[in-house]
């Protein structure tokens, strides 16, 4: 009789021992999806600079009002740890000393794409639906537009906009900060 194989699925703690045990380096660009570990493309110089370019941009204009967050793990129970490009999380920072950030604690995912954009839309964008994570904005690199996601539910996000260069957007949680598309496109 045939036996069907069934892959093993890390859960969030068992990923985290196999890092802390030095197992998988901390340095590894790795990230857990619903219990399976992918590696990361290399990042290429014009996906670093708009990835750097918000990050300085947020914290600018965020000052203490959040902690924003550049290319740091995020724990999506019980499967998933994955690596936004940039995560806006509530303060006090303090509170994520000895924890990464978890849906609740986020306010906005950002994912910088050049050449992943149909992993994101595909795999990681409805995997942040699925954790109730409010809003998330895809820029792609390759199109020069900015994808907005709000609006979760089980099933993907319910509002999908899209703007390209000369226009600008507003995180749903900081409406008075304004990002021009402009100025994060390499």
């Amino acid at each position: 009789m045939p036996v069907e194989l069934a892959p093993f699925r890390f859960t969030v703690e068992q990923y985290e021992r196999l890092v802390e045990t030095g197992i998988v380096r901390e340095d590894e660009r790795l990230e857990l999806i619903e219990g399976e570990i992918f590696e990361m493309p290399p990042i290429s110089p014009e996906h670093d600079f708009a990835v750097q370019r918000l990050t300085r941009l947020l914290i600018q204009a965020l000052g203490d009002r959040a902690y924003v967050r550049n290319q740091a793990s995020i724990r999506l129970p019980p499967r998933s740890e994955p690596i936004p490009d940039l995560s806006i999380a509530r303060r006090p920072d303090d509170r994520y000393r000895k924890s990464r950030p978890e849906a609740d604690d986020l306010l906005l995912l950002v994912e910088v794409a050049q050449t992943t954009q149909a992993y994101d839309r595909r795999t990681k964008i409805p995997l942040y639906a699925r954790h109730g994570i409010a809003e998330v904005w895809l820029l792609d690199i390759a199109a020069e537009r900015l994808e907005i996601y709000r609006d979760p539910t089980p099933n993907g996000y319910a509002s999908v906009g899209t703007i390209g260069r000369g226009e600008s957007a507003s995180p749903a949680a900081f409406p008075d900060l304004v990002i021009a598309v402009d100025d994060i496109l390499p």
